[in-house]
């Protein structure tokens, strides 16, 4: 009995069904404050898609990147509602945030693109939030930036399945 609902609880996790659910509640948490690591999902998701299709361009696979990239964009932007919400501060001596202002203000809503980066794209996405930047193209940048990041890592799965597995 006790099998039973363990075996139900893994197949929740490696069916055909659950992967894009999986991937996009992955995705979304792993681009808020809370931890996570999507790449490791969409690797493993990916690598078994490309054994079974034997191609690159194949509709699982636009299906898993499209998913991880929404998923992700929304955990993103999550994070910029919250930047929003937090009043001006008094002072600032961190010199991350300080810094991360200064090329807010420079480059304006452009410096998203890089919302994909550990640490630093949950502090981009927030000080974004917090300088009230435009929400429509902060969303553009934000999901170009995150689109950029699940194609190059397929792009990098890709010949490692296909030629080493």
């Amino acid at each position: 009995m006790f099998t039973d609902y363990l075996t139900y609880f893994f197949n929740l996790f490696f069916s055909n069904e659950n992967q894009l659910i999986i991937m996009f509640v992955s995705a979304l948490v792993s681009a808020s404050l809370l931890p996570g690591n999507s790449e490791i999902v969409f690797s493993t998701i990916a690598t078994q898609t490309i054994l079974v299709e034997h191609s690159l361009i194949t509709s699982p696979l636009i299906w898993l990147v499209c998913v991880a990239t929404i998923g992700n964009t929304l955990g993103s932007l999550l994070t910029l509602y919250f930047g929003r919400l937090i009043p001006e501060p008094k002072s600032l001596n961190h010199k991350y945030a300080e810094w991360v202002i200064h090329k807010l203000n420079r480059y304006g809503t452009i410096m998203l693109l890089l919302s994909w980066l550990p640490l630093l794209g949950d502090l981009l996405c927030g000080v974004a939030g917090w300088l009230r930047l435009p929400l429509l193209k902060s969303a553009f940048y934000i999901f170009m930036g995150k689109l950029i990041r699940y194609l190059l890592l397929l792009i990098t799965i890709y010949p490692l399945v296909k030629y080493v597995l």
